[in-house]
């Protein structure tokens, strides 16, 4: 496997060099490490280059005009060049593990002992930009065509050193479209509850490359086969087994519907989007009830918002991502009401601030299922007819001019208001002087 010398051209790799060879000169070794390593050897442009080197942290702080000591005391700086950082990190070898993810203390070496403390074969080979060759001490280059996560040396001791890792197995599995290593995978299956010792932040950014990024349904069935899922997400292991009507659902149960979702997506995806398609339906094993000898989920989008939105929280989402994906849930079962709404009504529904993710949703829930699209085509071509006009515009009466009309404050407002709005977004009313007009009309009619 030799696809030549790494293609540099680009903007980080220009820069990647560059503070490669400034730590050359000054005598030090500098190759590039990990996954920009395995991405050009898989024919892949790298697109984050970090730097291996024998420089330690206090010489490169000298050498670079911009730095940041993310991990000093673990040889770990970040070097900033044209505003893009760089991770560059001394060859270490490190003590005991004290809490699942940081040494107790840390030698700094040569670039054979550094590979060997890394995670999996794939991700434990360097770089030399100079010589423009690979250097292996780990057997990555060999695993690489054979599509292999393993572990490098004993599987059990490097998911001990960092519980993440067996997130990062899943990850690498699922995205590069990789089989995991049978002792790999056994001592990632032995290890699954200890995934608990993990921060919710680095849980999250796992879990959002693996279901924002291609693979994302085989990162569903490792995280359910690895026991991983029931640790970390075990509300999304709750839709294994609930049935539904067959009418609707010729696929099977609610978490096979949800694997469907997530394989019929279109990258790029959004993590509103991914995690919408994940708990579109967490709400039925909740809500699943026989009624009249029929199978139902009442409620469950209402249901379901509320479980996504405490999922989300338990993980340290933000909130706009945790508001817009309850959003998304609660109103993908709107859609199939789209094509008996009112003008107005419609407008309001497809001008709302997530409504491209919700139809992105409202496709692969089809697709994943009955198949039927004529709502999303109906949408589709309404979208077309109202590509000029102002979806949104500012509502021509306020709660205040129906005050000034002589009408209490109060809840009765609120449905006044509503339907006056929509219906100016149906062009009933040229200007405000005729919503003002058909205001009195109907307090006289009242």
């Amino acid at each position: 496997m030799d696809p030549g010398p790494m293609d540099l051209s680009e903007t980080k790799g220009r820069l990647a060099y560059g503070i490669a060879k400034i730590l050359k000169e000054k005598g030090f070794l500098a190759y590039f490490a990990g996954g920009c390593v395995r991405d050009h050897l898989m024919g892949r442009k790298p697109d984050d280059f970090d730097i291996a080197t024998t420089a330690k942290p206090e010489e490169v702080e000298k050498l670079f005009r911009k730095t940041i000591p993310v991990g000093k005391q673990f040889g770990v700086m970040i070097v900033v060049d044209e505003e893009i950082p760089f991770e560059v990190a001394t060859f270490r070898c490190e003590g005991g593990y004290r809490d699942g993810r940081h040494p107790s203390s840390v030698s700094f070496t040569q670039p054979e002992e550094d590979a060997k403390r890394r995670d999996f074969t794939v991700n434990g080979m360097f770089y030399d930009p100079f010589a423009g060759k690979v250097i292996d001490f780990v057997g990555g280059m060999a695993d690489l065509p054979r599509k292999l996560i393993k572990a490098i040396g004993d599987p059990a001791a490097r998911f001990e050193e960092d519980k993440l890792r067996l997130l990062r197995a899943v990850r690498f599995a699922s995205t590069l479209g990789f089989e995991i290593e049978k002792k790999t995978w056994e001592a990632l299956r032995g290890k699954a509850s200890e995934i608990r010792a993990v921060s919710p932040e680095r849980i999250r950014e796992e879990l959002v490359k693996i279901f924002t990024r291609t693979g994302a349904a085989r990162g569903l069935t490792l995280l359910s086969e690895s026991g991983l899922m029931k640790e970390i997400l075990p509300e999304v292991e709750a839709m294994r087994g609930v049935k539904q009507p067959e009418n609707f659902h010729p696929e099977g149960d609610v978490y096979e519907h949800t694997r469907l979702l997530l394989e019929n997506l279109r990258p790029p995806v959004s993590t509103i989007l991914a995690f919408s398609a994940l708990f579109h339906d967490i709400g039925k094993p909740k809500t699943s009830a026989i009624r009249k000898g029929r199978l139902t989920f009442y409620e469950h989008s209402e249901e379901g918002a509320k479980i996504a939105s405490e999922i989300m929280r338990r993980l340290r989402f933000s909130n706009e991502e945790i508001d817009g994906v309850a959003e998304c849930v609660a109103n993908h079962m709107k859609f199939m009401d789209v094509q008996k709404m009112r003008a107005g009504k419609l407008k309001q529904f497809i001008s709302r601030p997530y409504f491209k993710e919700e139809m992105e949703l409202h496709r692969v829930d089809c697709v994943a299922s009955h198949g039927m699209l004529d709502n999303l085509t109906f949408l589709e071509g309404k979208l077309k007819e109202y590509a000029n006009e102002e979806l949104k515009p500012k509502p021509l009466i306020s709660g205040t001019d129906l005050i000034e009309l002589g009408m209490k404050p109060g809840p009765a407002m609120k449905p006044i208001l509503e339907e006056l709005y929509e219906l100016q977004l149906e062009g009933e009313f040229p200007n405000r002087d005729a919503a003002l007009r058909w205001i009195v009309s109907k307090f006289k009619q009242n």
